[in-house]
């Protein structure tokens, strides 16, 4: 059998004749390339599978196996991409208690502004990604993306007023807005939908050791005395050559798709994708459709997706960008005041890794969202009102970072619940976007003249995590609703083995809305 290891894997057509495989395609036992069926539509790993000739069915015993492996092989690489994402981008957070502040002499909101530009970059740069992602090999600009932000983050060091600061913000924020994309979209094809919440969970907490990591880094460098090269220059220059080795690595060792994956043998490929087949949200197609992308316009979902990841986010850019600031205008010295925020990535990690596994096993993304929004705005109430108490506006923002769980069952949510090739692309940056949509809005509460209480900032986040509550119960409502409209259809069961027309269908470009057998998880 010939070798299907780096061959593209669509279907060639021409006129009306009948399609082909390409040149590289097997070839049945007389010698006669083996004819594809007509229809052009179906997803690569489709083609894939019917060039293997390889009819193994794997045992449950096998199928664990096989996670294992894939397991130890790309989510580590994710987390490490995700924890320098997080550190690269709270890192003018720990600067900001390092002196960079005085420093480059910012005045009034000029830091608020840095912070906000970042997201206004990361949301302009959602646009051409939601074209790219589907036109290119995800994981190699996954990688690309990693190295120019690890490039971006050293050249803050060189920042020496307030337009050289901005301009690095800029560049890591258009940088930066592939990851959660790319991530969503590389998670979804090696994991069936319930297999994958954790997954998605672990490579989320790296959000968490982010925070930790972040916190040790910048008290170890405070320590750095030097009369003209500052400490918080030289973390940045660290984290930043730091983030481009990730990069190269993810470069050369994460898969594209699993059709390309040289860690895996052919019979392992295929078990796999027959195994995933069940999600009916496909691997790789590179035709873009206008159609499914306008389609994304009245899908009520995908806005309540959008309105429930802003208002998390509002929250979450009061945390992670004013955090130390916070805690450090309760009167601790800076040094100080960075290993005390270092709890919150315990909160961060904790939480994300209960939720991840809470959806594997019992579902209901809706609940655990509820549940992460309640310790939030217990904490959003201890931030606003326990006003004299250090140590329970202490503890108010370590609660608030329980929502930062949330964030990752909303990425996986919309993995399981949007098909459709082009509409899954543009569905993931619209939510990525929404996400810096919320960032830019959180840091806005921040302003100098509510210095130093920063009370409206603290309201908000309490009004915002109640109302995210509140959403995600809606969402629940609408997938009810959703799933008994579609009717009779039988709903999608996980099975490994499928085969004919139905193994077909599985592999069609349909969107959820016009798959009759698509079921919406909730």
């Amino acid at each position: 059998m010939a070798s299907c290891e780096k061959m593209e894997i669509t279907p060639a057509t021409r006129g009306d004749t009948p399609s082909t495989y390409s040149s590289a395609s097997p070839t049945s036992g007389n010698g006669e390339k083996q004819q594809s069926p007509d229809h052009n539509d179906l997803d690569q790993a489709y083609w894939y599978v019917q060039q293997s000739n390889n009819a193994v069915e794997a045992t449950p015993n096998e199928l664990a196996a096989l996670r294992r492996k894939i397991d130890w092989r790309i989510v580590p690489i994710m987390f490490c991409c995700y924890t320098m994402q997080f550190i690269d981008k709270i890192s003018l957070n720990y600067a900001a208690v390092m002196g960079l502040n005085k420093e480059l002499k910012l005045k009034s909101n000029e830091f608020t502004n840095a912070a906000t530009w970042f997201f206004i970059a990361f949301l302009i740069a959602e646009i051409p990604n939601a074209i790219i992602l589907q036109r290119v090999p995800v994981a190699k600009w996954l990688a690309v993306n990693v190295v120019l932000w690890g490039i971006a983050t050293a050249c803050t060091a060189a920042a020496h007023d307030y337009p050289t600061l901005l301009t690095t913000r800029i560049f890591l924020g258009v940088f930066e807005a592939a990851i959660a994309p790319a991530l969503i979209l590389i998670s979804s094809q090696w994991y069936t939908k319930s297999e994958a919440a954790p997954r998605f969970s672990i490579w989320y907490a790296g959000l968490g050791l982010g925070q930790i990591i972040g916190g040790i880094v910048s008290y170890a460098f405070q320590q750095v005395q030097h009369p003209t090269f500052s400490g918080w220059k030289i973390m940045f220059i660290v984290l930043g050559l730091v983030t481009v080795i990730i990069g190269v690595v993810t470069f050369f060792f994460l898969p594209d798709t699993p059709m390309e994956a040289r860690f895996l043998s052919e019979s392992e490929k295929v078990i796999l994708l027959k195994h995933v087949a069940v999600n009916q949200t496909g691997i790789r197609n590179k035709k873009y459709k206008f159609s499914q992308a306008l389609e994304i316009l009245w899908d009520i979902q995908l806005w309540l997706m959008v309105l429930l990841t802003i208002l998390i986010s509002i929250s979450s850019g009061v945390i992670t960008t004013y955090s130390a600031t916070l805690i450090r205008n309760f009167g601790y010295k800076p040094p100080k005041a960075t290993l005390l925020n270092m709890p919150a990535g315990i909160v961060s990690i904790a939480s994300t890794l209960i939720v991840g596994y809470g959806v594997r096993h019992t579902s209901n993304r809706w609940a655990w969202i509820g549940a992460c929004c309640m310790p939030g705005i217990l904490g959003g109430g201890l931030m606003s009102f326990a006003t004299g108490s250090k140590a329970g506006q202490l503890a108010g923002i370590y609660l608030v970072n329980t929502i930062t769980a949330t964030l990752i069952v909303i990425y996986q949510w919309t993995g399981s619940n949007v098909a459709g090739q082009t509409k899954r692309v543009v569905s993931v940056a619209l939510v990525s976007g929404s996400f810096s949509v919320g960032n830019i809005i959180g840091p806005q509460t921040f302003q100098a003249k509510d210095a130093p209480d920063y009370l409206p900032a603290k309201t908000t986040v309490l009004a915002t995590q109640a109302a995210a509550a509140l959403v995600s119960f809606v969402l629940f409502l609408y997938y009810v609703w959703a799933n008994k409209r579609k009717g009779a259809a039988s709903a999608t069961v996980e099975s490994s083995a499928v085969g004919g027309e139905a193994e077909e269908h599985l592999w069609e470009d349909q969107t959820d809305k016009q798959n009759p057998t698509f079921r919406y998880v909730y």
